[in-house]
């Protein structure tokens, strides 16, 4: 018996090596698989694209709708922010803050009056929002070098003015003097204007200045009108009269505080919006610049080829008839004007003739006498007037002689 115990336990333990030893080869079996998985996923990434389809389209969807609803916002129009397929209209008030703590303690009361009143007037619910930006001094910077350019310019050109009014001796010292102290007077602004741009921007790259602004947000829902159905466009404008009126109202009380608002319109609500969404970006590329560099655009597309030839043809056919119509028009007034000067040249001979001829047809009522009188005087006052003429011409021609005068003493 003793002897069967013993090979049935050495079998056991036989069976047990046996059954581990075939553990630990599955288990590196099932690790060298995995391992080779892994290396064809970086290969192709392709690879189990069917399994994780539903996945992955499910994954979009919750991610698309979660940005859709992140946002909050459907669009601006009509200087408002519309939400929720238009069940919710916003407007903004941006207002100038006052400095309190200068204040006298009668202002400083009167502040506060202000306010408990502006607090008792409200019969609407309303937002506080107050929103921290980086104050980019570069737009400054800029309008400074161009009035620096401009005031350089102006230095040249009195300089050089002086050096010509100095060279030519024509002038006297008090206008020099003059002349120097405007001279004097342009390069001290230059060279002011010099340091506050070196100070500006020194003082933009070693800090970011920071600046508050703050708002009032009104909201306004189509339900507090009533339960009637209304078309989107006539909500819009009713809303748009509602928030009008609440926001001319807080503007009113606010002034008691000596605090003054404006309504926002469209692009700054969106500059307000994209400002509260953008943080970090906003401060080096603002809302313009991203309106101006078509960020919003998908994609451009360029005219056809043929469409700007046949404009361009279609410009120069105008410009070329235009030019044609002032040339016609040009000739046809020189020869009016030919006319005209040639009548004005001949206008007293052919007030004569008509003369000649008024008194030819009243013989019967002037006689006959009268009649070759007059026209026989006249006849001999032309040639008169002839030689008048001839000599005239002819003293023209002459050189004038010099004549001595004597004066009896």
């Amino acid at each position: 018996m003793s002897n069967i115990d013993q090979t049935t336990q050495m079998l056991i333990l036989v069976l047990v090596c046996a059954f581990v030893v075939l553990l630990v080869l599955c288990f590196v079996y099932f690790m060298l698989k995995r391992k080779d998985r892994k290396i064809e996923e970086k290969n192709n990434p392709k690879i189990n694209k069917e399994q994780s389809k539903e996945s992955t389209t499910t994954g979009s969807t919750a991610g698309r709708k979660s940005i859709f609803d992140f946002m909050d916002f459907d669009k601006i129009e009509d200087n408002m922010v519309i939400q929720h397929n238009g069940k919710r209209f916003v407007m903004a008030i941006e207002c100038a803050g006052i400095n309190y703590d200068l204040m006298s303690g009668v202002e400083k009361t009167g502040v506060e009056e202000g306010f408990v009143q502006f607090l008792n007037t409200l019969r609407f619910p309303i937002q506080l929002y107050v929103q921290t930006r980086t104050v980019n001094l570069e737009k400054s910077i800029d309008a400074y070098k161009k009035r620096l350019n401009q005031v350089e310019s102006e230095l040249f050109s009195k300089t050089q003015q002086y050096q010509e009014m100095a060279d030519s001796g024509n002038f006297s010292q008090q206008e020099l003097n003059k002349a120097f102290y405007e001279v004097t007077k342009t390069r001290n602004l230059y060279e002011y204007g010099k340091d506050i741009i070196y100070d500006t921007e020194k003082m933009s790259l070693n800090r970011s200045i920071l600046n508050k602004k703050y708002y009032v947000i009104i909201a306004y829902s189509p339900t507090e009108s009533g339960t009637g159905e209304f078309a989107k466009e006539e909500l819009q404008s009713m809303a748009f009269s509602e928030l009008y009126t609440r926001a001319q109202s807080i503007m009113r009380t606010l002034s008691a505080c000596s605090v003054n608002g404006k309504i926002l319109n469209s692009v700054e609500l969106a500059e307000l919006l994209y400002v509260a969404y953008n943080r970090d970006e906003s401060e080096t590329f603002d809302l313009k610049k991203a309106l101006n560099g078509n960020v919003d655009s998908l994609y451009s597309t360029a005219p056809d080829v043929m469409e700007k030839r046949l404009k361009e043809l279609d410009k120069e056919i105008q410009t070329k008839a235009m030019n044609k119509v002032t040339e016609r028009v040009e000739k046809f007034r020189s020869k009016y004007r030919a006319k005209v000067e040639e009548k004005e040249n001949s206008i007293e001979q052919l007030a004569n003739e008509m003369a000649d001829l008024i008194l030819n047809e009243n013989r019967e009522y002037l006689g006959d006498e009268v009649v070759d009188g007059i026209l026989n005087e006249n006849a001999k006052e032309g040639g008169n007037d002839e030689d008048e003429k001839e000599q005239k011409k002819t003293t023209r021609t002459r050189k004038p002689r010099k004549t001595t005068q004597r004066t009896n003493e």
